[in-house]
């Protein structure tokens, strides 16, 4: 009975300690982003006439800005899809991309600090002033157009992906997988935060437990599978979840694109706003979706 009151108090520490780390974002959220929120959501239910530069009527209108963006607009249902695709396809690239070169920095070697630095200068780079001077600096601009032009013709992966064209071999998805490959570099700059996650999982899980394996003859495969995954299966979520909203905030989401270009260009606010709320609905419920199935086969070390 004692122990389970120290368990319970443990727990509730923990509990508080958690709330405490997020509470600086709960109050940016209610303080920052709620009333934005719910005025985009009333919005994407009427339509906004601008009269002057702070006069604007609206009127209601009930569901025909969803309706304008799944039944009239010619392109939004159609980039939806195609991001939604790319969404799965890059998210499980980046998870497995990242998994594997976490297990090959946690091996032993000279200049491992190096390495491990290394990949996770993408994190740095994608963020902040640096991502502003990356995509506006025309110098590198220039430097990517002439490393581009100096491989042209020389793919690996586009001969390999011709000869299986030629042997009627694949299909969408190996044009999946190619294209996968083919921009491989965006793969390892979207990995720095995950490769660290897996890093920091791998680094807690005792070298006796890999020697009682062996002794007991299990393979490196066999502990892959037995030990390794189980005991950071929890972070293949956070993983999962954070590369997810990771995606959905790159610069060249063509959903969002739209949805700006509706906004800013056309000055349609409801239509935008309407767009807004659906993708973000699909965003939720394919999060909720593969969370839930993902958590099934999550281990907790207890």
């Amino acid at each position: 009975m004692k122990k389970q009151k120290k368990l319970a108090g443990l727990q509730k520490r923990k509990a508080i300690s958690g709330y405490i780390f997020i509470l600086p974002f709960i109050l940016g959220f209610l303080l920052f982003m709620l009333k934005p929120m719910v005025d985009s959501l009333i919005m994407s239910f009427q339509n906004v006439e601008l009269k002057g530069s702070e006069e604007n009527i609206r009127t209601m209108i009930g569901l025909e800005n969803y309706r304008k963006a799944f039944r009239v607009d010619p392109d939004f249902t159609r980039l939806l899809t195609e991001e939604l695709i790319r969404l799965v396809v890059y998210t499980l690239a980046i998870i497995v991309f990242s998994f594997f070169l976490s297990l090959v920095l946690n091996q032993e070697f000279k200049g491992r600090s190096f390495v491990r630095a290394v990949f996770f200068l993408p994190v740095i780079l994608s963020s902040g002033v640096i991502l502003g001077l990356e995509s506006n600096n025309q110098y590198m601009a220039a430097m990517q157009n002439a490393v581009e032009d100096s491989v042209s013709g020389i793919s690996v992966s586009a001969a390999v992906e011709s000869i299986l064209k030629t042997m009627d071999v694949g299909g969408a998805v190996f044009d999946k997988v190619f294209e996968v490959i083919d921009n491989i570099y965006d793969v390892a700059m979207a990995s720095g935060m995950q490769i660290i996650i897996f890093l920091s999982g791998l680094q807690t899980i005792s070298s006796s437990m890999y020697e009682a394996a062996s002794i007991d003859g299990c393979t490196r495969w066999e502990s892959l599978w037995k030990i390794t995954f189980p005991m950071i299966s929890s972070l293949f979520l956070v993983n999962w979840i954070y590369t997810v909203v990771d995606f959905c905030m790159r610069s060249d989401n063509q959903v969002i694109n739209k949805i700006q270009n509706e906004m800013t260009s056309k000055l349609q606010y409801g239509p935008a706003s309407a767009m807004s709320w659906i993708y973000f609905l699909f965003i939720i419920a394919f999060v909720g979706i593969t969370s839930f199935f993902i958590s099934k086969v999550v281990y907790y070390n207890d």
